[in-house]
């Protein structure tokens, strides 16, 4: 892996900086005590983690790569020679495809990745065969989670990282669709990147109330701040019985 020039550390620093800024704010507004948060490598932060784990109580599920260069060759060297997989799961062919999902797990880096509170680190394989061609690709993500084996299994470890790229392709759709956002005259700067992950947060919020509709309830918290304010539970008199 080649070395950033200057300019592009300050950006890449900067950029990380914002995000961080950006989650820890947002997720003082949600209940998360006991929960997992899944994030992208962008997020996968010591700051972050700590967060989540030490003030709030809360676990993390998080992907690793170059942004994290140690914590990355340290699982790659690792899971090298990973043998048999942990747990295998097929998943029925969808849109003409057929995907394999195979899991390892371990412990024994808990002490020697530079990462705080790290309970396991995983790395996952993805097979997708095209039934039209018979062309197959093959992905290798790696990650960390601060759940302990006795707290979440191999298969459970897979299934957070599933839903977590589930919750990403929906909220592509979702974003598109609701927030037109291939026309938006936001171009500058950090600008397009800020709004984007500010707009997927809020469906993430609106999901995880369990509303039917999101596009429903955007439409109804639209230009309301009070009904903003009472639906994220964000003062004192809101209203307890407000649902999603």
């Amino acid at each position: 892996m080649g070395t950033l020039p200057v300019a592009g550390k300050e950006k890449e620093e900067v950029k990380r900086t914002n995000e961080i800024k950006t989650a820890i704010p947002l997720l003082e507004a949600i209940a998360i005590e006991g929960k997992e948060v899944s994030a992208d490598a962008l997020l996968t932060q010591r700051e972050l983690a700590d967060y989540l784990v030490t003030k709030r109580k809360a676990h993390y599920h998080f992907t690793v790569k170059g942004n994290q260069p140690g914590v990355l060759e340290d699982l790659k060297l690792y899971f090298q020679d990973r043998g048999e997989a942990h747990f295998v799961e097929h998943t029925p062919p969808d849109h003409g495809r057929v995907e394999t999902r195979k899991i390892w797990t371990t412990t024994e880096l808990n002490d020697y990745l530079n990462f705080p509170h790290v309970a396991q680190a995983f790395v996952i394989e993805r097979h997708v065969t095209k039934k039209k061609t018979g062309e197959s690709t093959l992905d290798i993500a790696y990650g960390i989670t601060s759940r302990t084996p006795q707290q979440a299994g191999s298969h459970q470890v897979l299934k957070v990282n599933r839903g977590h790229w589930a919750i990403e392709n929906s909220c592509h759709y979702i974003i598109d669709w609701n927030y037109d956002e291939d026309r938006s005259r936001i171009r500058t700067g950090h600008g397009p990147e800020n709004m984007t992950r500010l707009r997927r947060f809020a469906i993430s919020v609106i999901k995880s109330k369990g509303s039917g509709s999101v596009a429903q309830k955007m439409r109804q918290l639209t230009r309301n701040v009070r009904l903003v304010f009472d639906y994220l539970r964000m003062t004192e008199n809101s209203c307890a019985s407000h649902s999603g």
